[in-house]
């Protein structure tokens, strides 16, 4: 299993209409084959911060997800990018 988490930093006046951009993105993700869980967030206290958490059962199916997710110009309102991946090897209850 795979989960993609960090955070986006974007103009903080466009942050929410980012997010609210990002919908079809989010909607398609959740539908794709292999997608566990896929979430764009405002975050509650940096004004120009959007978080991610994507959570996605291989490489495979993350990279054919890559291949095929909206874009709209979204990438282009990205001022930089802190987001990574990590593999995980097992799972349990808090």
């Amino acid at each position: 299993m795979l989960i993609v988490a960090g955070h986006l930093e974007v103009d903080s006046q466009d942050r929410d209409h980012y997010v609210r951009e990002c919908k079809p993105v989010v909607e398609q993700a959740r539908r794709a084959p292999g997608c566990l869980d896929f979430s764009i967030t405002a975050d509650p206290i940096e004004a120009d911060r959007v978080n991610i958490y994507e959570r996605w059962e291989s490489d495979a199916k993350l990279e054919a997800f890559r291949g095929s997710g909206p874009d709209d110009g979204l990438n282009g309102r990205i001022r930089s990018a802190h987001v990574w991946k990590y593999r995980i090897s097992g799972t349990e209850s808090p």
